[in-house]
């Protein structure tokens, strides 16, 4: 796959990927069936603030961050490492997690991550 992928291989990946969570990033797991129920660690962002706490939710926003193009050019077994998206003004990073099934899991970019602004303005534009 190229770098940048065209909007047919965007599409492809839409299909293929699914979002996991991690407990690491959550104090309350939501519906998300996670193993234990949430762990935070002290290092990690927490999903929390950003009132995702439905898996349905976080999947959306998974792909539609890949429908617009918001992909790493590092790509793992088909699958990009990094994809990105926005929700209520939250600047999310998907990770992926397991690359032979495109199983992600995800947190909130703190504002000064140089990411943050770019990716905001990236989904404003798409």
């Amino acid at each position: 796959m190229s770098s940048i992928p065209d909007q047919a291989e965007l599409e492809e990946l839409v299909a293929k990927v699914s979002y996991n969570g991690s407990p690491y990033h959550k104090r309350n797991p939501g519906d998300f069936g996670l193993t234990p129920p949430s762990s935070p660690h002290f290092e990690k962002t927490l999903c929390d603030p950003t009132e995702i706490t439905e898996k349905e939710l976080a999947t959306k926003l998974l792909k539609e961050g890949i429908s617009r193009g918001l992909v790493s050019e590092n790509f793992l077994n088909g699958f990009p490492k990094n994809v990105w998206s926005v929700h209520n003004g939250w600047v999310l990073e998907s990770q992926l997690e397991n690359e032979i099934k495109g199983e992600y899991h995800g947190y909130p970019l703190t504002e000064d991550d140089p990411l943050h602004a770019m990716v905001k303005s990236c989904w404003e534009e798409s």
